[in-house]
């Protein structure tokens, strides 16, 4: 187990920076010390000595780290941890490892101290990754264009037109603006002599980008002395200058229309692709969200088709058009190459990047660059063999247990791939057998030689007590367009720190991050994204827009919402009536055994509540989680989080953490009942309580935290749609069972349509079916009865896109018009009375206002969320 150093017994004031100098132990022998500035060396005892303006042996920026931490020293550090913890929880900053679609994401990992860079060593990184983005450039512009490279022999077409990653689509097309790379990532690892050494690159849609700058924000709040004292260069400039680049280079210039393509919320890293839309100002689309019309990039919007000018994708380059690349591609747009080739959309990067991701292209980068530059590369990589060439493939085979053997294709159809493996990991046998699969199969492997990575202090929970530890990393730094062929590196990056005992810095393994603090010596970048000093034009913003996909997805989520209610409140109150003083009303038993199977509690199958009762019960309560039983509790709540998380850019953090944390903890609590034993009535009560305060948190949350343009009307629809289905439907089941005539089950009714508190206000301890119809048919101040619901329907309907401006609208006219409902008539003596050859006028009502509500949901899916026509139309012609 790796040592680690406990927290000093000395008092809090007692010198805190001395007291880090004390603890922090050296770097593990072999490896670079980014502490110390130095390769690990043996600490030597009574060195700290008695100047604090500089800690001995310490590098002057993390001299001044410690220095600012404060009075309490180490002291708070765990106070500092638990903090920054809670904010990326609070946050909702996660990453789906396995994109599982069934369970919670998993918590980004993020660690409290940062990567300190100095202004020497940013300088040599900044001017080395730049000229390797205009190498990288120059490259994909000869292989797509002239293939000088390749008939010169340069570069050998085994890595370019043999890699799966070159698109021959592409080939001969000049990318909108001149620039085929637009956001390229370098990972870098420091060696033991100090200087920094390229691992890998990634061009197809590098990730971290919105990771950092939620790092950033996270570290700088637990340490605002330290960060502000140490001169840390700011960020947004640089992604000011992305966003202006990406319009200035795009097909309508600043007037671009720039979105940001997401695979969906599945993705591993989709929080990212949500933050980073949100912190740019881009569009969140997924795939199916666009169309391609006369070699044109529309988006689905309610308001109809919209022009895109460019695409920022974190898509993979196989699944952007299923037309031309990937058949299944379910993520892409068909005919998008299509478009990219006529010049009308700029897509960053330029589809066709990643066989610059190849491992084995680092080899041959040097000579690249002096005929494409005339220059040395100044920021060198570790050094490569493809085994695809016999001389290379000599010089690597002896290397084998002091090297990393890699796959030089990505995994693809018709190739053999496998993980990177270590080869000090490997035994002798083991080394043999590599040695073997390589001569018969040469050009998929290549050998890197193998860094020990330099080592950044950690603070580590052991036992509950805080530890400095030292845990290896590697850098991820960035460079991104800010015009046509220009460049710039973002200060800062993100530090991949691998787990205890392990060399690989990987977030799938079960690594962390960290902040990247670049030190200048000249002046701080203030830019800021929001404008401190806005003119007009800049207050009068073009409105959001709403596409389909949003659109449909709020309006799922309104219903989802209103369903989970309705299903916990009916819960409840059968639950209520089971275990209450009325459990020989059998009129009161008959209407909630038809509500629970109405509404998905209990399977048909199971016997009513008025045959077996506690056979009923238990049905109910071992139902209440079982998300294969549509509409049950458990079935819903996760519908809802679904639904949410396809639009969490939409919505408030606060919002999304409620979400969240009412579908955690009712699973939480069904489990754990039911590791007990079966779950009891007063459990599942409980349970269903606390949640219903969640789902009220929800509702209020959409009321009070929405900007009220069309998505957030769908999702008003939606809940009012459920709400008129689900109240129409009691009213007439209990019409039929008589419980409206039993006391039992005339209050039951009162409790289902949270209208207790209000009717006995109101009516006091009246029992008649008049004094119930006035209030949860045709009050028009109670937001639980069917006149105030349908006339709410009437009105959003009409305020949709599309409709004619204090009109009411086709869809509007579908909504029974409660102007024309009578209390008198619907209170005659056949309205409650079984129905004969005539329908009574309430079972009428009651009929045509279900049927209603879900028309209305048909008519809305086909008129706002299928683009069939010219993108000269609009969706409601």
């Amino acid at each position: 187990m790796e040592p680690s150093s406990p927290l000093s017994s000395e008092p809090s004031d007692t010198r805190p920076p001395l007291q880090a100098g004390d603890l922090v132990l050296p770097a593990t022998s072999g490896h670079f010390d980014e502490l110390r500035g130095q390769e690990a060396q043996a600490a030597e005892p009574g060195e700290a000595g008695d100047d604090t303006s500089t800690l001995p042996g310490f590098t002057g920026p993390w001299s001044d780290f410690f220095k600012h931490l404060g009075s309490e020293g180490l002291a708070d550090l765990d106070h500092r941890e638990a903090s920054l913890k809670r904010q990326i929880r609070d946050n909702g900053v996660t990453y789906n490892v396995y994109a599982d679609a069934s369970g919670p994401q998993r918590p980004w990992s993020l660690d409290l101290f940062p990567l300190i860079i100095s202004p020497e060593s940013w300088q040599q990184i900044e001017a080395g990754v730049l000229q390797r983005v205009r190498v990288l450039d120059r490259v994909m512009a000869d292989v797509y264009g002239p293939q000088h490279l390749l008939s010169s022999g340069l570069l050998p077409a085994a890595l370019v037109q043999g890699h799966p990653g070159y698109l021959r689509a592409m080939k001969g097309v000049k990318p909108v603006g001149g620039s085929h790379l637009h956001i390229a990532a370098f990972d870098l690892a420091r060696g033991p002599d100090g200087n920094w050494w390229v691992v890998s690159q990634r061009t197809q849609a590098p990730s971290g980008l919105g990771y950092l700058l939620e790092n950033r924000l996270a570290v700088s709040r637990q340490f605002p002395q330290a960060f502000e004292a140490m001169q840390v260069q700011r960020l947004a400039a640089t992604y000011r200058a992305l966003i202006e680049g990406l319009k200035a280079m795009s097909p309508a210039g600043a007037d671009s229309h720039i979105a940001l393509l997401t695979p969906g919320p599945y993705n591993e890293t989709y929080f990212e692709h949500a933050y980073l839309a949100r912190y740019l100002g881009l569009t969140l689309v997924e795939g199916s969200d666009l169309t391609v019309r006369d070699q044109r990039l529309y988006l689905k919007t309610l308001q109809g088709l919209k022009p895109v000018h460019g695409l920022l994708k974190r898509l993979d380059d196989e699944f952007l058009d299923p037309l031309e690349l990937r058949p299944d591609s379910t993520l892409g747009v068909p005919g998008l190459l299509q478009a990219i080739r006529a010049g009308n959309v700029l897509v960053a990067n330029s589809p066709g990047s990643a066989f610059l991701e190849s491992p084995a292209l680092l080899g041959f980068l040097p000579a690249l660059a002096r005929h494409l530059l005339n220059e040395e590369l100044q920021l060198p990589a570790l050094p490569t063999w493809w085994c695809g060439e016999r001389a290379a493939l000599e010089d690597a085979l002896p290397l084998l247990g002091e090297s990393v053997i890699k796959p030089t294709y990505p995994a693809s159809a018709g190739r053999h791939w496998f993980e990177s493996v270590s080869g000090p990991t490997l035994s002798q046998r083991q080394l043999d057998e590599w040695a073997g699969r390589i001569l018969r199969q040469s050009d998929e492997h290549t050998v890197q030689q193998r860094l020990p990575l330099s080592q950044i202090p950690v603070w580590r929970q052991v036992k509950g007590e805080g530890r400095l530890a030292r845990r290896s990393v590697m850098l991820r730094v960035f460079a991104v367009a800010d015009g046509p062929g220009s460049w710039r590196v973002l200060p800062g990056g993100m530090a991949r720190i691998a787990s205890a005992n392990a060399e690989i810095a990987s977030m799938q393994r079960g690594g962390s991050s960290a902040d990247v603090w670049v030190q200048t010596e000249g002046r701080v970048d203030s830019t800021s994204l929001l404008n401190p000093h806005p003119g007009v034009a800049a207050v009068v913003q073009r409105k959001r827009l709403v596409t389909s996909r949003a659109a449909e997805n709020l309006f799922w989520l309104g219903r989802y919402t209103e369903r989970t209610e309705n299903t916990l409140r009916l819960a409840r109150l059968t639950l209520a009536c089971l275990n209450g003083d009325d459990q020989s009303a059998q009129p009161l038993l008959a209407w909630l055994s038809d509500m629970a199977v109405l509404g998905g509690l209990v399977l048909p199958s199971v016997p009513p509540a008025t045959q077996a009762r506690r056979v009923f019960e238990r049905s109910l309560i071992d139902g209440l989680d079982k998300t294969g039983h549509a509409n049950s509790v458990g079935f819903n709540l996760r519908a809802l989080r679904h639904a949410a998380s396809a639009v969490r850019e939409r919505l408030s953090q606060e919002h999304w953490n409620v979400i969240t944390q009412a579908e955690e903890e009712f699973f939480n609590r069904c489990k754990a009942a039911a590791s007990s034993g079966a779950m009891g009535s007063a459990d599942a009560l409980q349970t269903l309580e606390i949640t219903s305060g969640h789902l009220a948190a929800i509702t209020g949350g959409q009321t009070d935290r929405m900007t009220r343009d069309d998505g957030w009307r769908l999702l008003s629809i939606g809940r009012h749609i459920e709400r008129l289905a689900f109240l129409a439907s009691a009213l007439s089941l209990g019409l039929k069972a008589g419980a409206l005539h039993d006391d039992a089950g005339f209050e039951a009714t009162l409790a289902l349509f949270d209208s207790t508190i209000t009717f006995h206000a109101q009516f006091q301890q009246s029992r008649e079916l008049p004094a119930l119809l006035d209030l949860l048919v045709m009050d028009r101040d109670n937001p639980r009865s069917l006149a105030w619901v349908a006339q709410t329907l009437r009105g959003r309907l009409a305020r949709l896109a599309g409709s004619a401006p204090g009109q009411l609208s086709t869809l509007s006219l579908l909504i029974p018009n409660p102007d024309i409902w009578s209390l008198e008539q619907l209170c005659s003596e056949e309205a409650h009375l079984e129905p004969s050859d005539t329908q009574p006028p309430l079972a009428e009502l009651l009929a045509l206002c279900t049927s209603a509500a879900y028309n209305i949901s048909d008519e809305i899916s086909a008129q706002y969320f299928t683009h069939s026509g010219e993108a000269r139309q609009s969706l409601g012609a």
